[in-house]
């Protein structure tokens, strides 16, 4: 009765050679078993299987038809793949896994779900319907080394909402949900309105509003103040939607390789996709995190459900009226609820979603639920409290794990294999993903702009103003060629930016840090402060082309 008096905690905790191998093993060892005692697996979320903790970061595309979810996925590739068809009517009618692999092909539902190498096993329950609306369209594309991505049918409005699709439709949304690393929810500019279908799948998305991002794509077919309109709109129809107090971020722009209709917010779209393609870049390097943080919420969940089950099967009675008290109990399961958060000290949030609950359970037999087991959640409880912790203290290690030089190009000995470590923490590469850090075209973003202008131009950028710096200088009474650091002050004070920021300039443009400026040194100084008046940010460290001439070494 009281062997934890007893138990040996001197051994030593478990050293696991990565995150991923330690998540599976204390998954498979702790958190199954309290899983398996209390059904959880039929209420909630299938089993885990290794695929699901190897799986490379997946992106799920959820909209209504002709939104460009179709149309994203190729402008992220920057090629067609396998399956695709896009059209102004609802073209996409299946579940679509764009997945990395060396031959290109398309592989169907019922093929897909049987391969014990892919996660997705589980979707079996939602029967041939949806395997036959179900596919996976392999691709050689570097950008899906790191990620993959699953396009979806596009959501329906009207009187077509209204026909049966065969298939439980948001319950595989559900299921991708949660085990995707982001969501991108894409509306068109010009249709805006939020159907019943896609309010329902929206909600169905609850519980991972940290993975979602929403998109305005389309936005070049309207001008600057019709733009102003829709984005006002779009906000307020998620905000009935969403029932959150926060305000949803949303990445505005055109997302196809087509020329822009109203290119007046060219420099907005190009803003916003920088921002949410490093977002998208930076999946792999975070999957591990994700897939660790996913397992607590899961833990926690799975805790929730051993007390509610083993409550209801203490109250059933051993021999009459067991119909009569399963009714009852359905029925108020709401005070159950408030008695483990008093009893079990449970944030309301953990708890599962009551109307859904009270659905499951009318299909099982009360009799047949376990009892408490308080040594399943000690376990548990132990999991959260020392492996989880030690498995955190891993993943920067694991971050400074270097990629090999090969990762980027062919697999080279790898055999096409590469270890899950080094495919997470490396950045996706390839495709419209070339764009976000584009230092060698002169299309790259930023390119020629604000610190960038000048760069690989043999006259030096301050010459094409110097006349307007010359003047000023000589009017600052130069002794020997020279100002002191009074005079200089006195002039760019004027132009109202913050000390610190005119301590940075002047640090910048005092190259021989003698504490005073020559007319090189001031001009490039000016030429700082107009960059900065810009808009643009100031650099750590000078770059070579705003180095003066008579400078250079």
């Amino acid at each position: 009765m009281f062997s934890w008096l007893t138990r040996d905690d001197s051994k030593s905790p478990e050293i696991y050679d990565t995150v991923v191998e330690g998540l599976k093993k204390i998954y498979k060892t702790k958190l199954l078993p309290l899983e398996i005692a209390y059904q959880f697996h039929d209420f909630h979320s299938p089993q885990l299987d290794d695929p699901d903790f190897d799986a490379k970061p997946m992106i799920l595309l959820v909209g209504q038809y002709s939104t460009g979810k179709t149309t994203f996925i190729k402008y992220l590739l920057e090629r067609e793949f396998p399956g695709i068809r896009i059209g102004p009517e609802p073209t996409t009618d299946r579940f679509i896994a764009v997945m990395y692999d060396d031959k290109e092909g398309i592989i169907p539902g019922n093929a897909l779900v049987v391969d014990p190498k892919k996660q997705f096993r589980p979707l079996t329950k939602f029967g041939n319907a949806f395997l036959n609306r179900f596919q996976c369209s392999s691709v050689n594309s570097p950008v899906l080394k790191g990620i993959s991505i699953v396009d979806t049918p596009g959501i329906l409005s009207g009187e077509k909402q209204r026909v049966d699709r065969g298939y439980d439709f948001t319950g595989v949304l559900e299921w991708f949900a949660e085990r995707v690393d982001r969501i991108i929810l894409l509306f068109d500019a010009h249709k805006l309105d939020i159907s019943d279908e896609f309010r329902r799948s929206i909600e169905a998305l609850r519980g991972h509003d940290d993975k979602i991002r929403i998109v305005l794509n389309k936005a070049d077919m309207v001008d600057h103040q019709q733009l102003m309109r829709v984005y006002g709109a779009l906000m307020w129809s998620l905000g009935k939607v969403l029932q959150t107090p926060e305000v949803a971020r949303v990445y505005i722009g055109s997302f196809w390789d087509q020329p822009l209709r109203f290119d007046t917010n060219r420099r907005l779209f190009e803003d916003e996709e920088q921002d949410l393609f490093r977002d998208l870049q930076s999946l792999p390097r975070n999957a591990t995190l994700r897939k660790l943080n996913d397992l607590i919420k899961r833990a926690r969940l799975a805790k929730v459900h051993a007390y509610i089950i083993s409550s209801l099967r203490k109250d059933m009675p051993s021999v009459f009226g067991k119909d009569g008290k399963k009714k009852e109990l359905i029925k108020g399961i709401s005070a159950i609820y408030e008695q483990i958060q008093r009893e079990q000290q449970i944030s309301p949030g953990d708890f599962p979603d009551i109307k859904k609950m009270q659905e499951t359970l009318v299909n099982h037999d009360f009799t047949k639920f376990n009892l408490l087991k308080p040594r399943l959640l000690e376990v548990v409880d132990k999991m959260l409290a020392e492996d989880i912790s030690r498995l955190m203290a891993q993943i920067p290690q694991e971050d400074i794990v270097a990629a090999p030089s090969n990762l980027s190009g062919g697999h080279g000995d790898l055999n096409g294999e590469l270890p899950s470590v080094w495919v997470w923490h490396s950045r996706s590469t390839g495709g419209a993903f070339e764009g976000v850090e584009d230092t060698v075209s002169p299309f790259g973003y930023k390119r020629g702009e604000g610190i960038d202008a000048g760069h690989g131009e043999p006259e030096w950028i301050v010459n094409k103003v110097r006349y307007k710096f010359d003047s000023i200088f000589e009017s600052l009474s130069p002794v020997n060629g020279k100002i002191s650091g009074e005079a200089a002050k006195s002039e760019m004070v004027k132009s109202k930016l913050p000390k610190p920021v005119l301590g940075k300039i002047w640090k910048l443009s005092d190259i021989d840090k003698d504490g005073f400026l020559d007319c090189d040194e001031f001009a490039l100084a000016m030429h700082l402060i107009s960059v900065k008046l810009d808009g643009h940010d100031l650099p750590a460290t000078l770059p070579d082309h705003l180095i003066p001439p008579s400078k250079r070494q």
